[in-house]
């Protein structure tokens, strides 16, 4: 089959690799129809590349049709349509029984001291092979998959892979009252999705905050009032214009939907890449032990959230030895809450949302629908924030 492999920093590559076979009961093996590229993709592109080998085949966003299934997964059978969570959980053990399946005990990769594995996504998480491919072998089928209807178009269901969970979780976790007020930092997937959901869900203010036009743009089309970071001089400016519109207090709740990446801090930028152009050998450890995140993003977040407020953190982050403004964070009195999403534990509360009706406008919400041959240019489009890109799905 044809799949995306990672070779190196900023080097993707569509390869022929063997086909997926079960190899457990609980296995199912899916022909898949769609795939996205995640903005979680970008950091294997660009700075966790300590942690992967050339070959890792990448995607963790998918959906597509049941090809064949292992004798433990009872509930799914051959030509069900399905779309693939991007954790790999259980389903049964305590962790998955309380609402936390991305720290699923029957597949954390305790050798790594991380939780829950992930498809496609480096060593740390199992380094099990991803989704932007043609065919995907799918542990513990018996639990993750999710079924949805024939007919509607895979752009309505595809993004309760990641997305649409990713999102829900991050506004579940910023705890907004009734009508209070919400700042999204980062608009990209993400973002943009936890502003739709945030106002769905009785937000009365929200706020969007990104540099790139086009990310501004859809999302003050959808009722966002947003601010583009270009046009100001400083963070204090930023936060004081938002401050301004909620009472001098600063937002209920801040989502951070930047993470690791964020513009700003040249020094950590330059570690980042230090570590990435480490050999493997030395350049995993490195990470592991003094990494450290561009925490622009967070520092203004902690900032502009009002006292007593919510922190809900969504982007990626994973360095390792952070400095953080605790005195700050401590008298501010703030509630942090953060972590990769737990997809079953949301997925029944949004497919209400995706109707004919589509609130959420999951079916625009792709900006780019490309075949899994231009893999490579998806990504380097994606990277450089070119031709409006902000949602790229592929299809093999």
């Amino acid at each position: 089959m044809k799949a995306v492999t990672w070779q190196g920093k900023r080097d993707v590559r569509v390869e022929t690799v063997p086909d997926p076979r079960i190899e457990e009961p609980t296995d199912a093996v899916i022909r898949i129809t769609s795939t996205g590229l995640c903005g979680s993709d970008l950091h294997l592109y660009e700075v966790l590349t300590p942690f992967m080998t050339p070959g890792d085949i990448l995607g963790h966003e998918p959906m597509g049709i049941v090809e064949e299934v292992g004798a433990a997964v009872p509930d799914l059978a051959a030509g069900d349509r399905v779309v693939v969570p991007f954790q790999i959980a259980c389903g049964n053990c305590w962790m998955c029984m309380t609402g936390l399946p991305t720290q699923c005990e029957t597949t954390q990769v305790t050798s790594e001291g991380m939780g829950a594995a992930l498809f496609g996504y480096t060593r740390l998480y199992g380094a099990v092979p991803g989704a932007q491919a043609e065919y995907l072998r799918v542990p513990q089928a018996q639990y993750g998959p999710i079924k949805v209807p024939e007919g509607p178009p895979d752009d309505r269901f595809v993004y309760l892979s990641d997305v649409l969970p990713t999102a829900w979780q991050a506004v579940a976790y910023a705890d907004i009252p009734e009508g209070g007020s919400v700042a999204v930092l980062g608009l990209g997937p993400i973002g943009d999705m936890a502003c739709r959901i945030a106002k769905v869900r009785g937000a009365g203010q929200v706020f969007g905050v990104d540099l790139v036009s086009e990310r501004l743009r859809r999302a003050r089309a959808r009722g966002v009032q947003t601010y583009d970071l270009r046009g100001f001089d400083n963070e204090k400016d930023l936060v004081q214009a938002i401050r301004d519109e909620t009472d001098g207090r600063g937002p209920d709740a801040v989502i951070d939907a930047v993470g690791t990446e964020a513009h700003g801090s040249a020094a950590a930028r330059l570690a980042q890449q230090a570590s990435a152009l480490l050999p493997r050998k030395l350049g995993g450890p490195f990470a592991e032990r003094f990494s450290i995140d561009r925490l622009a993003a967070l520092h203004t977040a902690i900032e502009l959230v009002r006292r007593g407020g919510t922190l809900s953190l969504v982007g990626v982050y994973g360095g390792t030895a952070d400095p953080l403004p605790m005195l700050t964070m401590f008298d501010k009195q703030l509630q942090i809450r953060m972590g990769q999403a737990n997809v079953r534990r949301w997925s029944d509360e949004i497919i209400p949302y995706l109707t004919d009706e589509d609130p959420l406008g999951v079916e625009e919400f792709a900006t780019h629908r490309l075949p899994l041959d231009e893999a490579p240019r998806a990504y380097e489009m994606f990277q450089r924030k070119q031709d409006g890109a902000v949602k790229v799905l592929m299809r093999p």
